[in-house]
C-alpha cells in the first residue's frame, strides 16, 4: 500500500539534503527539515493533487483539500474542503464541497456550502447551488444559480412562499359565511 512519507525518500542511497533548512536555534545540526514538509503541519491543513495522466471513474470522496488535474467521472463529495479544478482537469460529474474554485472544465451540478469561483479560462456546464458564486471575466458558464443562504439557528425563519390565486381564492371559498349574507 502507498504510503505519503515513503513517496518522498530519496531514490539514491545518499541520505537526502534539505531543500531549504529551516534556520533554528533550539534544534540539533542533524533535526534540520525542510520548509516543504513543515508547512502542512504549519498551515494544519492536508493538500492532495490528482495528476492530469489519472482518470477516476466512480465516487470520490475525501476530508483533504483536494486539486484535480486529470479527468473525473462520477460523484466528488469534499464537504468540508475546498475543491480545485486544475486547469488541465476535465470533471464529468456532480460535486460537493465547502467551496469549489474552477479553472478548468466541470460538466455537472456544482453544490458548495460557502463559494463557487468560475476563474479566467474556467468552464461550468451545469447548475450552481452556493451562498457566494464569482465567475471571472474569461469564464464560460452555463446553467442557473442559486444563491439562498443556509438558515442559521439564530437568525429569522425564511419567508413563507406567497400562496397562488387560485388556492388563495378556494380558502376564501371555505371560509363560513354569516348567515343571511348572499353572494
Amino acid at each position: 500500500m502507498w504510503k505519503r512519507d515513503e513517496s518522498v525518500k530519496p531514490t539514491s542511497g545518499q541520505p537526502a539534503t534539505p531543500a531549504a533548512p529551516v534556520a533554528s536555534t533550539t534544534q540539533p545540526a542533524g533535526a534540520q527539515t525542510s520548509l516543504q514538509s513543515e508547512a502542512p503541519r504549519q498551515i494544519g491543513r492536508d493538500l492532495v493533487n490528482i495528476g492530469k495522466s489519472v482518470v477516476i471513474k466512480g465516487e470520490l470522496a475525501g476530508s483533504e483539500d483536494l486539486t484535480i488535474e486529470g479527468h473525473v467521472e462520477g460523484k466528488i463529495e469534499l464537504k468540508d474542503h475546498v475543491l480545485t479544478i486544475g486547469p488541465n482537469g476535465k470533471i464529468k460529474a456532480q460535486v460537493f464541497a465547502k467551496s469549489v474554485i474552477v479553472l478548468g472544465e466541470v460538466n455537472g451540478n456544482v453544490t458548495a456550502t460557502e463559494k463557487v469561483d468560475i476563474r479566467d479560462n474556467g468552464s461550468v456546464d451545469g447548475d450552481i447551488v452556493s451562498p457566494r458564486v464569482a465567475i471571472a471575466e474569461g469564464a464560460h458558464f452555463r446553467g442557473s444559480v442559486d444563491m439562498q443562504k443556509k438558515p442559521t439557528a439564530s437568525g429569522p425563519p425564511p419567508p413563507r412562499p406567497p400562496q397562488p390565486q387560485a388556492a388563495q381564492a378556494q380558502a376564501n371559498q371555505q371560509q363560513p359565511q354569516p348567515a343571511g349574507v348572499n353572494r
